[in-house]
């Protein structure tokens, strides 16, 4: 055999070198490997949802935050109301964990190229109309607020937009948003109301409203019901502010500490608690007493998270729920001394919850093969800005998502080989994380691939669920695909799950039985059930030999 034939092709080559003839598509990605590039508008989704908070096993937190910053920016200055729509669509459809990247994406919409004074640009006036949308609650308000500030965005445009965030509230609606969401990054609704000053003489109610949050509560004046409660509230006694509770809906944030290690307040705030502040605070209401085995109360809160329409309609994020399993599951919290009875029940209706979270779909009937990356990238880091929550982590609890709706699907762990990780449907949420917490080998994101050829596996879709840094194969996936579907006669396709926003990708943008797609996108399953629904890709892209 001549050692010429041993050269790099289009349709085998090392990772660690780039695919001939594609050069202007690919980059090197920092695990040294080569990879596609990933289009500014897909970088855009991946930070969106998942943000860049904490250090990860290739980049530091600033470097990352820093890198899809720049990108943010490049989108604004490509399409400016794709940008904004994009922004808006994912905040405003449950899609992120956290609001902070959409906030933050949406503050340099505002201010980006604009000139004082001068008349709004298309991209500035939607995302001044997306406002309201975007910071929903107080406290959403107040990042904003922070970010504007920080990138010297307080025009006339901007201060009225803020105002009206307040005066476009019918007057019940602010009081609670007055009252609720005090302050946050070392903002205020007084801090707010004092720079923008918004216009309200001709509204009597919105006025009041706004006087006592910019100065307190004045002697001998009249306030709305919930102010007046709240003001009750202040210093009194445990009867006192059950009482309040249950006549005028305080919440948590609305009364005095020192009474909220009684399980009869907790019992009181649980009767109408939304569902992501009751997930939230479940070991507070199990230390508290009031959540133990076999209470009323433990059965209320399995009725709750078991209301899947609940669910979706009060935006619980799926992790939202993980942060919950992790924690409450652990009988203890992160920090301080704070512990309590793990319920059975809660925690199985916990790992109900998390499939819920997500968009409802059918089962396709389709094979699958669900590869999750467990090499030593995967343990750096935190998924999504939850801390405790490892890529490899993340990856486990979303193959678990497809091995849940799918009958027909296998589930193995990879590095530079295969790896039984022993994960089922039948596992918890728990379980299946804990088994995926394995850090060996280099990464070889083609490896599932592979495997499922050697052995003649018939798959449909291989779901290959990883931080995309690989580099330690001898073929690139998007390789080892179309030689699958050759070898094996079958139409299959390749999704990839991302679980930290680099900016590189391992599905080719040419073959279009390929998807690149972000892990704990609470829409994943659409796009998957889409997607394999679509009509079937051909064997090879446009330039394969």
């Amino acid at each position: 055999m001549s050692y010429l034939l041993k050269q790099p092709t289009k349709k085998k080559t090392p990772q660690a070198q780039v695919i001939p003839g594609r050069e202007k598509d690919m980059a090197k990605n920092r695990a040294g490997g080569w990879a596609f590039k990933a289009d500014s508008f897909e970088k855009l989704d991946r930070w969106l949802i998942l943000g860049s908070e904490g250090n990860h096993f290739y980049a530091g937190e600033q470097e990352l935050s820093t890198e899809n910053v720049d990108n943010v920016r490049a989108c604004i200055q490509e399409d400016g109301l794709r940008a904004v729509k994009t922004i808006v669509d994912i905040s405003t459809n449950g899609r992120a964990a956290k609001n902070d990247p959409a906030l933050y994406a949406l503050a340099l919409a505002i201010t980006q190229g604009v000139i004082p004074y001068a008349p709004k640009t298309p991209t500035q006036q939607a995302a001044l109309d997306a406002i309201p949308r975007v910071a929903r609650i107080g406290t959403h308000l107040f990042t904003l607020a922070s970010f504007i500030d920080s990138m010297g965005g307080w025009g006339p445009a901007v201060r009225k937009a803020f105002g009206a965030w307040y005066l476009d509230r019918d007057p019940n609606s602010l009081a609670k948003q007055l009252v609720k969401y005090q302050q946050r990054n070392g903002w205020s609704h007084r801090d707010v109301l004092r720079l923008v000053h918004p216009k309200a003489d001709l509204k009597i109610d919105h006025a009041a409203l706004l006087r006592w949050s910019a100065k307190g509560a004045e002697e001998g004046k009249t306030y709305h019901p919930l102010i007046a409660a709240f003001e009750e509230a202040k210093g009194a006694d445990e009867k006192t502010v059950i009482r309040l509770i249950r006549e005028h809906g305080l919440t948590r944030e609305m009364i005095p500490t020192e009474v909220q290690k009684s399980p009869a307040v907790w019992e009181a705030l649980l009767e109408e608690m939304p569902m992501t502040a009751m997930i939230r605070t479940l070991g507070r209401m199990g230390s508290s007493g009031l959540l133990v085995p076999l209470s009323d109360a433990s059965k209320r809160v399995v009725a709750v998270l078991g209301d899947r329409e609940a669910l979706r309609a009060q935006r619980v994020h799926p992790i939202q729920v993980l942060a919950a399993i992790l924690t409450y599951g652990s009988g203890k919290g992160q920090k301080g001394s704070l512990s309590w009875p793990v319920v059975p029940q809660v925690k199985d209706a916990l790992n109900d919850a998390f499939y819920a979270a997500f968009e409802n779909v059918d089962p396709t009937g389709k094979n699958f093969y669900l590869g999750v990356d467990v090499s030593g990238s995967m343990t750096g880091g935190q998924v999504a800005g939850l801390a405790g929550l490892t890529p490899n982590m993340g990856a486990a609890a979303m193959a678990m998502l497809i091995a849940r709706t799918e009958k027909n699907y296998f589930i193995g762990g990879f590095s530079t080989q295969f790896c039984d990780l022993g994960i089922t449907a039948s596992d918890t949420l728990e379980t299946a994380m804990r088994k995926s917490q394995r850090s060996f080998g280099g990464t070889d994101c083609a490896t599932p691939i592979r495997h499922a050829l050697a052995r003649k596996y018939p798959v449909d879709a291989f779901v290959v669920l990883t931080d995309g840094m690989t580099w330690a194969g001898d073929m690139h996936a998007s390789q080892a695909i179309i030689e699958y579907r050759q070898k094996m006669g079958r139409d299959a396709k390749l999704i990839v799950m991302n679980f930290v926003p680099y900016s590189t990708k391992l599905t080719d943008p040419l073959d279009s039985g390929s998807l690149d797609c972000v892990g704990f996108d609470a829409s994943v399953p659409a796009v998957i059930n889409g997607f394999l629904g679509s009509k079937t890709a051909s064997a090879e892209p446009e330039d394969s030999e």
